[in-house]
């Protein structure tokens, strides 16, 4: 369908969270003022997407606005209710990024409340495509496919997505770019910090004052997140999130308040975990190659995918796909560091 998929995961590091709590919805307090609102991912197998409330002097700041659908609709404004609040109260939404498990539902907010929404500036290219009503869904991604020589889930995901049409129904440009610097609630100060890697234009937003980190889909405590899967394509996203990552673990530690799974004491210690990840997955990926694996699906065909240790094979084809972006991602960061050489020829990239 119309717009970016919500799915934000690795798929070698995707797990169940039908059976955990933090999916449940309600209001959940998790530092003073500050509220957890999970709101339903219907069909997704991430189940949930966490919104902050924030209460401030002049209203509700939410970090983060979930998914523009009737049920997400409902559960959010039942959760406002339990705080005494209703969408009137939302005088703002600061959004991580542009995927629309977190950016829609602020549109939709913003048509019948008036509440102002911000997005990252770096963004502005994949909005800009998302509003294009003559944009094929996708298009990018079949291509992709094909030049990492997955010739036949390219043809699977374009006869999915060849007679869809983009639907710019839920995608509006926001009322404010925000780049990297401090973002003034009035009762407290958040700062945002740009991490790239999982989206173009990613931010985080961190309290030093409260150590807080609300963290989008950049730090995940139980997943790691897609790379660069987005209609507008990214040049090295996987280099790009690393440095991300270092980014963050560069600043003070803070309660790691994620999208996506339950509240963590520490997003150092997470960010550490998902640095040693992908320390290992470049080098089975460089293993992979040097085993005879040519092309980026042959690669990812040779790697083992979930905790359930799939072969490519064995994922359905949206995972699939995502599964050979991955690969390609962790190659192409290979080849910048000089650990594999790249060639294109004929529509095809192959590595040695």
């Amino acid at each position: 369908p119309g717009g970016t998929p919500s799915r934000c995961c690795e798929a070698r590091g995707v797990t169940s969270t039908s059976d955990l709590p933090w999916v449940d919805p309600g209001a959940f307090e998790v530092a003073p003022g500050v509220h957890r609102v999970p709101l339903p991912l219907p069909n997704d197998g991430l189940r949930a997407v966490n919104v902050y409330v924030i209460s401030t002097d002049d209203g509700l700041v939410c970090v983060d606005a979930g998914w523009g659908i009737p049920e997400s609709r409902e559960l959010f404004e039942k959760a406002l209710a339990s705080l005494g609040a209703g969408l009137p109260d939302v005088r703002r939404f600061l959004v991580t990024h542009v995927h629309r498990d977190h950016y829609t539902q602020a549109v939709h907010v913003r048509r019948d409340a008036g509440a102002h929404v911000a997005l990252g500036l770096g963004e502005k290219r994949t909005l800009d495509a998302l509003q294009d009503v003559e944009r094929t869904p996708l298009n990018g991604q079949v291509t992709a496919l094909r030049e990492a020589g997955a010739t036949e889930l390219a043809d699977l995901i374009d006869a999915w997505f060849q007679k869809q049409k983009a639907d710019p129904h839920n995608w509006e440009s926001p009322d404010e770019w925000l780049t990297e610097g401090p973002v003034d609630l009035g009762t407290r100060t958040l700062h945002a910090v740009e991490t790239p890697g999982h989206t173009a234009g990613h931010l985080v937003f961190h309290d030093l004052d409260a150590r807080l980190l609300f963290a989008g889909d950049h730090v995940l405590p139980t997943i790691t997140p897609s790379i660069g899967f987005e209609p507008v394509l990214s040049e090295n996203p996987l280099g790009a999130f690393l440095r991300s990552l270092a980014v963050v673990r560069s600043r003070p530690d803070a309660m790691l308040l994620p999208a996506h799974g339950p509240v963590t004491e520490s997003a150092h210690a997470r960010v550490d975990a998902l640095l040693a990840h992908h320390d290992g997955r470049l080098d089975e990926t460089e293993r992979a190659v040097r085993g005879g694996a040519t092309t980026v699906f042959e690669a990812a065909s040779a790697l083992r995918w979930t905790r359930r240790e799939h072969r490519v094979a064995d994922l359905d084809p949206f995972n699939a796909m995502l599964a050979v972006f991955e690969t390609g991602a962790h190659l192409d960061l290979l080849v910048a560091q000089g650990r594999l050489a790249l060639r294109r020829e004929s529509g095809l990239k192959t590595y040695s």
